[in-house]
Formats: C-alpha cells, structure tokens, sequence
C-alpha cells in the first residue's frame, strides 16, 4: 500500500468579503470582523472569540487571561449569549489564534493588542504586507513552475 503524505502548509489565512459594516452594534461589528479574518466560520455557534476580541479591543490596557476570562462571560451575559466555550483553556487557545493573526500580543502573563495600534494599521503591517504577501509570493512560484512544465 503506497504512503499518503500529509501536506502541512507553512501559512495560511482566510478573508472574508462581507456587506459594509455601517450600522452595526459594536458585538456584530466585531463578529463580522471575526468572520472575515477566519477566527469565526460562517453558521459557527460556537463564538466566543468575537467576545474575547471585543474585550481585548475594549480594553485599551494588558489584561491577564485570567482577566479575559472574567470580561468575556460578563460580555456574554450583557448580549445574551449562551455560556459556552468559556472554559479558561479555551479562552487561551482563542487567545493564541489572535496571537497567531499578529492583532494580540502576550507580555510575560498579560494579553493586550499588539504595541496597542490600531488594529488596521496591524492588518496592513502585520497580514497585509508581510503574511499575505509571502504566501501570494509561494503561490505565484507554484503558478511560474506549472507554466513552465506544462
């Protein structure tokens, strides 16, 4: 029986195009922020992470997980949310998908956005220019090798 290779990418991301956010409570701007930058995926019930970006973006200061934590289920009750996925290892692991996105950053034992920027001016640096730009790169290396071979 032949071996089946896993392919592991070394990057990638998920953007989303959705209808102008003008006119959206704060909750939904955040979730359709969320959605469009793949931390959420559409018809997800499962969303606390549009809770625990919104607090972060709240925050304006380092928060300790621990912090989050609290602020989220308080979140979720002031927009009448079911309490799931507050379970504090998964508010960390939605922690680290943030992280993962360049938008939250971690010093010692406290999260806060990263270098407390705007958080388009971290998308364009961060994603935009460096993360997208070299996986476009790869992609058109690939494209330049099959015109070549075939």
């Amino acid at each position: 029986m032949p071996k089946i290779s896993v392919d592991t990418p070394l990057a990638e991301v998920t953007l989303r195009k959705y209808e102008s956010p003008k006119g959206k409570d704060k909750r939904e701007l955040v979730r359709k922020l969320c959605l469009s930058l793949g931390l959420l995926q559409p018809g997800d019930s499962r969303d606390v992470v549009v809770d625990i970006m919104q607090v972060m973006l709240e925050a304006k200061k380092e928060l300790t997980s621990k912090e989050v934590e609290e602020l989220t289920i308080k979140n979720r009750k002031k927009h009448n949310q079911p309490m799931l996925g507050i379970a504090p290892s998964n508010i960390r692991r939605q922690l680290l998908r943030i992280r993962d996105l360049f938008l939250v950053e971690k010093i010692a034992n406290n999260y806060r956005i990263k270098e407390n920027s705007k958080i388009l001016h971290l998308f364009e640096e961060n994603i935009e220019k460096y993360y997208l730009k070299s996986i476009l790169d790869r992609v058109k290396e690939y494209l330049k090798e099959v015109d070549k071979e075939f």
